[in-house]
């Protein structure tokens, strides 16, 4: 079985593709060139160098594959321009559905996130039948993550066997960026997280998430999506289980929503508008600390049989993880 992976220089496709060669699958992946991961890659994948952007590239790695996983997006929580996360989120999976489609691909995973999963109407926990609103879809990220999303089940509709799954936040080894939420584990260790906004999450481990691929791959009826998380919980309760592991006193301060946001855009507008450099506030973290969801992730544990291991494991495989790598100077 060949396989190819999308995004495999990244924290959650390069978790996916270790999983199918674990499974004995065959595994080749697109990758830029330029890209300063590549030495993240096992050196028994096949690699194909060139863009999800490059239909051309695209069809060349899909070339002879049985199931693609699509992974690779643009996660950032400071966007140059809508116009870049759309060429790779939107039109990125297009080309890659189109290549998947004309090559008669048995099976594409495409990796969604539980962005596009909007609140319960009725207030309780939400699943995949609950659609976002469009105000739930601010920010470059959220917006086309969900566009890319509906070019999924669109080729479903086709006729493509696309099976799509909805990671929440993963934690875990080898975040090595790192994203926004491993950002947060980071300056937790460094003793630089003086106060927080509490935001809701849903963690989950990255190798569950990876675990959560392949049984979609397996096991997911096509056309359908499938929450891929484990806990809900505030950032303050995520700081404590930090604390409780390392010792480190969590932040206390709780700043209100409100002002974080004022800020954010004033900061946005001078760093990132005049002069042009990552905002210390960015708007886009902002805008998402303020989405509130909880999620119920049944349908996955009933279809598939995922079976996520504690959210209180992950967070200490990351810990370990990120002191190993020299990320954490835990000088006060």
């Amino acid at each position: 079985m060949k396989v190819l992976v999308t995004g495999a220089t990244g924290f959650v496709g390069n978790h996916v593709a270790q999983a199918l060669a674990g499974r004995g699958a065959a595994v080749r992946v697109l990758a830029r060139s330029g890209s300063p991961h590549l030495t993240r890659l096992n050196t028994g994948w096949e690699l194909v160098l060139g863009d999800v952007q490059d239909p051309a590239s695209v069809r060349e790695a899909v070339r002879g594959c049985d199931a693609v996983f699509h992974v690779a997006a643009r996660y950032s929580f400071w966007p140059t321009g809508v116009r870049s996360y759309y060429a790779t989120n939107v039109v990125g999976t297009r080309n890659v559905l189109q290549a998947a489609l004309e090559a008669g691909v048995k099976r594409v995973v495409h990796t969604s996130s539980w962005v596009t999963v909007g609140k319960n109407r009725s207030g309780g926990l939400s699943t995949e039948a609950d659609t976002p609103s469009r105000s739930e879809l601010r920010g470059a990220y959220r917006w086309t993550k969900y566009l890319a999303e509906q070019e999924a089940l669109g080729y479903a509709a086709k006729g493509l066997n696309v099976v799509v799954v909805n990671p929440t936040v993963p934690v875990g080894p080898g975040d090595a960026r790192p994203t926004p939420t491993g950002r947060l584990v980071v300056d937790f260790l460094r003793r630089r997280l003086p106060a927080f906004v509490d935001v809701q999450l849903n963690l989950v481990g990255v190798e569950d998430v990876a675990e959560g691929h392949v049984l979609a791959w397996e096991k997911g009826r096509a056309g359908e999506r499938y929450l891929l998380g484990c806990s809900n919980m505030t950032l303050g309760q995520m700081l404590g289980v930090l604390a409780r592991q390392t010792g480190i006193r969590a932040p206390r301060l709780r700043l209100p929503q409100p002002l974080v946001l004022a800020a954010a855009y004033a900061d946005n507008a001078i760093e990132g508008g005049l002069l042009r450099r990552e905002p210390r506030i960015p708007l886009e973290g902002v805008l998402h600390a303020g989405r509130r969801v909880q999620v119920d992730c049944r349908k996955a544990t009933q279809e598939l049989g995922f079976q996520p291991t504690s959210v209180e494991e992950a967070l200490l495989r990351a810990v370990n993880w990120y002191r190993q790598n020299g990320y954490a100077n835990e000088r006060r």
